[in-house]
């Protein structure tokens, strides 16, 4: 069981996270792809116990978790469960099992492939406008009808994680994972979970955070238009 751990300037949260994966799964290898953080995420991950994919310069998140899943699928079985998560979520990382036992039930004639976490409590956000637009985008493409069309805690095969490389620029990483396993004839199965995570808010930061985020969609929609 792998998991990887998407990570920018998250000092704070990470140690938090990483102890609830570990906890989570027992004998769980976690990979943190580090999109050159300029606090100690790196250093507190490796203290952890982590394997730190680290990029000196800022990447965004779908390169730096594409350089980090192409090493870590190396050392994996074809079957092994992938876990992808982000790491702001501190302890309520523990509840991410929940999607490793969906794609694993999967397996044995369940139904779910690709498994996503939708998050039971909205804290903080905007308007909703990059939410409507990652939903629209992968329903024009697929059809699929996302509830969270951007969460990035997901959880698939080896085998079929690696079919889905590269990830989708930036922050289109998800509505792209999204896309291309619908596409390839994947069972998508969203779960709630009571999961918490460091949210924006409706302030200059946050704004430009969801316009980035936004770009990002609209990149992916145009690439697989």
């Amino acid at each position: 069981m792998i998991a990887i751990v998407a990570a920018h300037n998250e000092a704070d949260r990470i140690g938090a996270t990483l102890a609830a994966l570990s906890q989570a799964v027992e004998g769980i290898s976690v990979w943190v792809a580090d999109d050159g953080s300029s606090d100690g995420t790196a250093g507190i991950a490796k203290a952890a116990g982590a394997q730190v994919v680290r990029g000196e310069r800022r990447v965004g998140k779908g390169g730096a978790m594409t350089h980090a899943a192409r090493i870590a699928l190396e050392r994996a079985e074809p079957e092994e469960v992938v876990l992808l998560c982000d790491a702001d979520l501190g302890d309520s990382a523990v509840r991410l099992a929940t999607l490793v036992e969906a794609v694993m039930a999967g397996a044995e004639g369940g139904d779910a492939d690709l498994a996503v976490a939708a998050f039971s409590r909205r804290t903080g956000g905007g308007f909703g406008i990059v939410v409507r637009f990652a939903r629209w985008t992968i329903g024009r493409h697929c059809g699929f009808a996302a509830k969270a069309p951007l969460s990035g805690q997901r959880a698939m095969r080896a085998s079929q994680l690696a079919g889905l490389l590269p990830f989708a620029p930036g922050y289109g990483m998800e509505i792209g994972i999204t896309i291309d396993a619908v596409s390839a004839g994947m069972h998508v199965r969203e779960i709630e979970l009571d999961l918490s995570h460091r949210a924006t808010d409706r302030n200059l930061g946050g704004f430009l955070h969801r316009g980035r985020q936004l770009f990002d969609c609209v990149r992916v929609y145009a690439a697989r238009g």
